[in-house]
């Protein structure tokens, strides 16, 4: 894969690998396309704001606003991080495969067995507080695999961490289909991962890489 340097303020929201009803029953069409054409793009253009509004405060030398933009830059630079990541770990179901043999061999060392993996990373999920993410990520620091909650999406993470597999929990991923009920929704959404992508994405965070489209 080809690797580039994003130009400041340039960000653009990558489109879904599949068509807005591929993930039904599972997830509903409506649901699909108000969270990625309207969520997801309003962090494309928060994070393009914050980089351009910054750039323009180090020209002018004028950092009056920089707490705020920096908040800014954080906030929708995560969650545009973590919701293309989450399109790419879906699939249609009975298309997503089994969890590959690097996959398989790091969350068995990780966690003890993949039982004991996904009981965690649900239960973990379903009490992130408010909104939020579960998160399955690679640290290079002591190479091997974590799960992470992310309430707000770039609040509790540890630094280098590199996501593999991301849960969204804000309710704009479930509400129209589950309501409150978030454990039901991520039990049934267990079902969507595509782990062809998740074995891709770990052998290349294993290299320090992080891919935002497939």
């Amino acid at each position: 894969m080809d690797y580039y340097t994003v130009p400041i303020g340039q960000h653009k929201l990558p489109p879904l690998p599949y068509s807005y009803d591929a993930l039904e029953p599972i997830i509903g069409a409506e649901t699909l396309k108000l969270h990625h054409d309207k969520h997801h793009k309003t962090y494309v253009e928060g994070l393009n704001k914050a980089e351009l509004e910054l750039q323009k405060a180090r020209k002018e030398r004028n950092f009056d606003l920089v707490q705020h933009w920096e908040r800014e830059l954080a906030f929708n630079g995560s969650g545009h991080i973590f919701h293309s990541i989450y399109w790419t770990i879906m699939a249609p179901i009975n298309c997503g495969g089994q969890p590959g043999p690097y996959t398989t061999s790091q969350i068995i060392n990780s966690f003890g067995s993949f039982q004991a993996f996904k009981d965690q990373f649900i239960n973990a999920t379903t009490q992130v507080e408010a909104s939020g993410w579960g998160v399955l990520a690679w640290n290079p620091a002591w190479r091997r695999l974590e799960i992470l909650t992310a309430e707000k999406h770039q609040n509790l993470t540890e630094w280098g961490v590199i996501p593999i597999l991301v849960a969204d929990v804000w309710e704009h991923a479930y509400y129209l289909d589950y309501q409150n009920k978030r454990k039901e929704y991520l039990e049934k959404w267990w079902n969507l991962i595509n782990w062809y992508e998740v074995e891709r994405r770990l052998l290349l965070a294993m290299q320090g890489q992080l891919p935002l489209t497939l």
